[in-house]
């Protein structure tokens, strides 16, 4: 019955939901179901032979969308064929923890203000992407919920659904998610990936540097209720960053997480970046966790992924929850890549462990002195309706405005000089890059 009121539900939101229950119990509900209108019925004319069954057509309506269906862009389409439709922009550089593997203890010099991308910025960013064929953005950080517009902004990105994008996610410690939630399901959120590497709040302070398991687990429990009473369809990850000696021993109790919650925990190994101390010796694989599960859980099991997945996928059987395990050091994904990044700076990433980057920044601002843009330069520049134009920039002939089309050019070399994979153990570590908390999770 509460699969059928999701379905009902569909992406309704529902502002100022009153929230009842502050536990991880599952509810059940009733649902009125609402009863279909009789068809009209027209009895056929007996002076008229009845006729064959003429042959199922497609509705008018998608025949015009296939008629109207443009390749995919070539600006974000790379030497191996690799389509980029998730884009994943962060948009701030600032934390409310200091996790052992993102950040250095000491934390990181921050830019100046005025280096960081504004909203009315990461609105026409996201229009002119979404023009070009990415159907899934993801707000990350530093921790994306301290920015104080982000729910606004999160409104203006959310309005690209009429222009194509299908997906708007979080990417947050959760610490103050619970007071922003309501807000953002209005929006249109549609999936939170949240940060936890323990269920043991000491352990979360050592972890962390920071006091906080009691809010974090306030937010999971508020997105469960959401979606179990309300059907708002969020989809909730857990990603849990495994290191060896220090919540190696959790991997279980996360697991188990599953039994009877709908989230998918997610086991990422170790990555180096600059500040986090990363060695080979406290990377926990694959392969180590998957024995450690199995060794319980005889019966764990691979179920399908979809093309682009970043991670592979399990589950117990009976479970109600899954699992994945993100293998970027021993067994990397780069072959089905669909991912670009752009930090709150404006650079563009075309590999998370890549350490070649361009300024989107400077291209958008040239017309306005080089000056942030803000709300009234996004008007007078007219920002919005040439990103959208820009749908339109492949065709021979279409006026597309200048401004549009020198930026696809620098996204599009960028994009074509990605490689067809990372590096591996032994040259990651000793590469130069940013520290995890300025790129953007």
């Amino acid at each position: 019955m509460a699969a059928h009121c999701s379905r009902v539900a569909g992406r309704a939101r529902y502002p100022g939901i009153p929230l009842m229950s502050r536990c991880l119990r599952r509810y059940s509900s009733g649902c009125g179901q609402a009863v279909p209108k009789e068809p009209s019925f027209r009895p056929p004319s007996l002076d008229v032979p009845p006729r064959s069954s003429p042959e199922p057509q497609l509705p008018s309506s998608r025949l015009d969308s296939l008629k109207d269906a443009r390749p995919f862009s070539s600006f974000l389409t790379d030497t191996f064929n690799r389509q980029h439709d998730y884009l994943r922009i962060s948009i701030t550089e600032r934390c409310n923890l200091r996790c052992l593997y993102c950040m250095p203890e000491e934390g990181v010099p921050l830019s100046p203000p005025e280096h960081l991308l504004t909203t009315p910025e990461i609105v026409y960013l996201s229009t002119l992407f979404v023009s070009q064929g990415v159907t899934k953005i993801r707000l990350t950080g530093g921790e994306p919920t301290v920015r104080k517009d982000i729910l606004p902004m999160m409104q203006e990105i959310g309005k690209l659904r009429r222009d194509g994008l299908k997906e708007l996610c979080l990417t947050t410690n959760g610490i103050s998610l619970h007071r922003k939630l309501d807000s953002m399901a209005e929006s249109g959120l549609t999936g939170v990936n949240l940060s936890l590497d323990t269920l043991d709040p000491f352990q979360f302070q050592i972890m962390t540097r920071r006091k906080g398991f009691e809010a974090v687990m306030k937010s999971i429990e508020k997105i469960l209720e959401l979606n179990e009473r309300h059907g708002a369809g969020i989809k909730l990850k857990i990603n849990c960053v495994v290191m060896r000696g220090i919540n190696d021993r959790e991997i279980l109790p996360f697991v188990e997480l599953g039994r009877d919650k709908v989230l998918e925990v997610r086991f990422i190994e170790y990555m180096p970046f600059d500040g986090n101390k990363w060695s080979k010796g406290k990377m926990f694989s694959y392969q180590e966790m998957l024995d450690a599960i199995k060794a319980k859980y005889p019966g764990f099991e691979k179920v399908p992924d979809h093309k682009n997945d970043t991670s592979k996928t399990y589950r117990v059987p009976g479970f109600k929850g899954k699992v994945g395990f993100i293998t970027s050091m021993t067994h990397n994904f780069c072959g089905t890549c669909n991912r670009l990044r752009i930090t709150s700076d404006g650079n563009l990433k075309v590999c998370l462990f890549g350490n070649t980057e361009v300024s989107l920044r400077d291209m958008i601002r040239q017309e306005n002195n080089n000056k942030p843009i803000s709300e009234d330069a996004l008007q007078s520049l007219n920002l919005l309706e040439s990103a959208r134009q820009a749908a339109r920039a492949e065709d021979q002939g279409y006026p597309v405005n200048e401004r549009e089309r020198e930026l696809l050019d620098i996204i599009g070399a960028a994009v074509k000089r990605k490689k067809a994979k990372h590096a591996g153990i032994g040259i990651l570590e000793n590469m130069k890059n940013r520290p995890m908390i300025l790129i953007g999770g």
